[in-house]
Parts: structure tokens; C-alpha cells; sequence
């Protein structure tokens, strides 16, 4: 799929997280790479290796045993990676519900 700008993936990107669950295990996997990613920087240079092993293992996961679809890294790996941090600076400020709701979704509740 070929998209204009990022705007337009994004809205493409969040339909294909429609599910809670799937928008969780994203959050985990990049709140994982981000204390990895540090830790490596402060501690252990090699464990930078496993920044990428977490981040994407917990996504693609989601994707393909949560979600039912396949990971839009695979087709945009860039503005899919730009699109996993908007939506966890979004979930950390409570605001991805709304961002649903604004693109014409309606959230999925669903216990923790």
C-alpha cells in the first residue's frame, strides 16, 4: 500500500490495532526496548541486541496471535516505528481512546 503522508498511515496503522490487547502488548514491547535500550547505554553496550528482540518480538505477537493480521512493519518499517512511539506517548497520556474515537473507531473494552 502506498500512503501520502504519515497522517494517512497513521490512521491506517491504528485500524490495524484495533484491539486493546494487541495496543498493550505493543506498549509493553516498546516500554521493554526503551529500559533495554537505556540500560545498554548506562551498564552493557550488548545489550542493545535484544532492544529490537523485545520491541518487535511483543508487536508481532500481538499481530499475528492477537490481532489476526500481519505487522505493517514488514511494508513500512520506518513510519510503522514512528506510529509504535505516537501511539505509546498516547497510551501513556491516556489520550489513544480519543485518538480512536477521532479517526471514526470505537475502542473495544476489554478488561486488562
Amino acid at each position: 500500500m502506498n500512503f501520502r503522508s504519515l497522517e494517512d498511515f497513521w490512521a491506517f496503522y491504528v485500524n490495524q490495532h484495533s484491539k486493546p490487547s494487541t495496543r498493550r502488548w505493543h506498549f509493553a514491547g516498546t516500554l521493554l526496548s526503551i529500559v533495554l535500550f537505556v540500560y545498554s547505554l548506562l551498564f552493557n553496550w550488548w545489550f542493545l541486541v535484544f532492544v529490537p528482540i523485545c520491541g518487535y518480538g511483543l508487536a508481532w505477537y500481538s499481530h499475528f496471535f492477537v490481532e489476526g493480521n500481519v505487522p505493517v512493519t514488514f511494508g513500512h518499517p520506518f513510519w510503522s516505528l514512528l506510529c509504535d512511539f505516537r501511539m505509546f506517548g498516547l497510551m501513556l497520556t491516556g489520550k489513544m481512546d480519543r485518538e480512536i474515537k477521532r479517526l471514526g473507531k470505537r475502542p473495544i473494552l476489554q478488561g486488562f
